[in-house]
């Protein structure tokens, strides 16, 4: 089964974590750990985020700006692409040294188009970086001309996040995985890239990066259809989508179609992507997309886990199936 698996924040940074090389390692590991138990018989892709990364490499970009003068500071393609080589380094590594030596792996780095009149560039949605309290958060938005937004009960800053297009590598990326390489690729979304200037909007036909990071739950969805995977696992630090979440009535989600979920309010900075990603793959695909904790990682892969989302075929009788579906209701 050909498998791709988006590994949310954090299964590389907990929440709270100080972002430090060993704490990203220490939590990278235990993905590994998850992700090699399903290797056998299974071509694996894996793509990942980079939000807390992208943002710290932002912040000391900023700094060495503001102490050499007349240097420009880095600008986000670039900082994501550092970022995806990095994380890439270490997945590759923690996975290899649980995985038989002649298992082989490939870190892509991962440019995707975007459209440069996406209405996202005008509404900053996206969280990078560290998490601050609102007086900190206030203060480097109004010295730095940032977007913020909540975080929980803390705010980050955001930027424009455009729909994912299309992935220049995915000739590159499918060969491997014919040849079972088990492949890290789109990284934090992909390093978004458009034709022209979006500020300027120059019609010239040079590729090039564009100030944003793309969703990677969106571009997770997109690499799963072009390569026709058979599964799309979203994985995160819970383990399904819930209805009243929060709230003594919450339920996790069993099986579920697409427009069943369709008309579930959620998070856009964090469920929510990864529900229209499990959508636009199950309904442009046919087949599954299943959003649960990176620690279930397995039954997720054997079915009996996470929120499982596919199109019914017309025969299946939708009381009966609901009658069947996994649901759980957690203790008051």
């Amino acid at each position: 089964m050909r498998i791709v698996i988006a590994l949310g924040g954090n299964a590389l940074l907990q929440r709270g974590q100080p972002m430090t090389a060993e704490n990203q390692r220490a939590n990278i590991r235990v993905a590994a750990e998850r992700i090699a138990a399903i290797t056998p018989g299974n071509e694996i892709v894996i793509a990942h985020g980079n939000g807390p990364q992208v943002g710290l490499l932002a912040l000391q970009s900023a700094a060495y700006h503001d102490l050499a003068d007349g240097v420009a500071a880095y600008p986000l393609d670039v900082l994501g692409a550092q970022t995806d080589a990095m994380i890439g380094y270490v997945i590759e590594q923690e996975l290899g040294n649980l995985l038989p030596a002649e298992q082989s792996l490939a870190t892509i780095l991962t440019m995707i188009e975007v459209d440069r009149n996406d209405p996202a560039f005008d509404h900053p949605t996206k969280p990078i970086g560290p998490v601050y309290d609102r007086e900190t958060a206030e203060r480097l938005q109004a010295a730095n001309g940032w977007a913020i937004a909540a975080d929980g009960d803390m705010f980050r800053r955001v930027v424009a996040s455009p729909k994912p297009m299309k992935i220049f590598e995915i000739r590159s990326i499918r060969m491997l995985v014919e040849q079972g390489v088990i492949v890290i690729c789109a990284g934090g979304g992909g390093v978004p890239t458009l034709y022209g200037d979006h500020e300027n909007q120059d019609d010239r036909g040079e590729l090039r990066g564009v100030e944003a990071v793309i969703d990677k739950d969106l571009a997770s969805a997109l690499l799963a259809e072009q390569l026709d995977a058979d599964l799309l696992v979203i994985a995160t630090d819970v383990d399904g989508v819930y209805t009243d979440w929060g709230t003594p009535h919450q339920t996790r989600l069993g099986r579920v179609t697409p427009d069943e979920l369709a008309g579930l309010e959620l998070p856009a900075g964090s469920m929510g992507p990864k529900v229209q990603a499990a959508c636009d793959f199950t309904r442009h695909t046919g087949n599954e997309a299943v959003i649960g904790a990176l620690t279930d990682i397995t039954d997720i892969v054997d079915g009996t886990a996470g929120t499982r989302v596919r199109e019914l075929h017309p025969s299946q009788d939708l009381l009966v199936r609901r009658r069947m579906e996994a649901s759980y209701r957690p203790p008051t």
